[in-house]
């Protein structure tokens, strides 16, 4: 099964921590990308701009328009993702707990299953 682990991200949660917490962060996400890579669960990570260098598409007026960012009420961000492949939600809320972000007050692992997955396999 595959599984996004989605990190949500507090702006103000992490401002709040020292330069040795954000690095013990850092250092963790190390760790477990060669824990997953290495238990061959790891499909893909990448982590994201802040919401402040988004822009979204949706209809208004029966027109496409583009506005910047999402301009949402929530403190928290999609701040990046890991997509894993194992075998159940057990292993992937095992998986998440190892994230370092879920060590923090604030900050979270939002674990969610993959429905549907296509690529570069799909021909037009």
């Amino acid at each position: 099964m595959k599984f996004l682990l989605i990190m949500n991200v507090n702006p103000a949660i992490l401002d709040a921590l020292t330069e040795a917490e954000r690095a013990a962060i850092g250092e963790g996400h190390g760790e477990f990308i060669r824990t997953i890579q290495k238990s061959g669960e790891l499909i893909l990570t990448q982590a994201l701009a802040e919401p402040a260098a988004s822009a979204v598409v949706r209809a208004k007026d029966g027109q496409q328009v583009v506005t910047d960012g999402p301009f949402l009420e929530a403190k928290e961000f999609m701040g990046g993702f890991y997509l894993v492949e194992c075998e159940n939600r057990e292993r992937a809320l095992e998986l998440a707990k190892l994230i370092p972000d879920t060590r923090v007050e604030g900050l979270g692992v939002e674990v969610r299953t993959v429905m549907f997955s296509g690529g570069m396999e799909l021909e037009m």
